[in-house]
């Protein structure tokens, strides 16, 4: 598939740890997680600061939940407070959360 500049490409990169958002070759957001095999910790959003104020961070995290939930096999620990406000603003996805712990 040949990209124009103005298009937008999710991929999870694995040997990194993070989810990436392109437009044509360069990032414009990054999530960053650990995952354990039964959880994902998403541990930090990132856009890079010539592309903010244009929702990347909203659409990065958007597409790593629909990513984590296809899979079906794992939970997810907001540990960003960004990750945690977006599961905030979207109740409808917070099955996907893994339970509190508890002390």
């Amino acid at each position: 598939m040949t990209e124009t500049a103005d298009e937008l490409s999710f991929s999870n990169e694995p040997d990194a740890s993070r989810y990436t958002l392109r437009r044509g070759e360069q990032i414009v957001s990054a999530l960053d997680y650990r995952d354990d095999g039964r959880t994902v910790a998403m541990t930090r959003a990132y856009t890079v600061p010539t592309f903010r104020g244009h929702g990347y961070a909203a659409e990065v995290v958007s597409r790593a939940v629909d990513d984590v939930a296809a899979r079906g096999d794992r939970v997810i620990s907001p540990v960003c407070w960004y990750v945690a406000d977006w599961f905030a603003a979207h109740p409808e996805r917070r099955s996907l959360l893994a339970p509190p712990r508890t002390a």
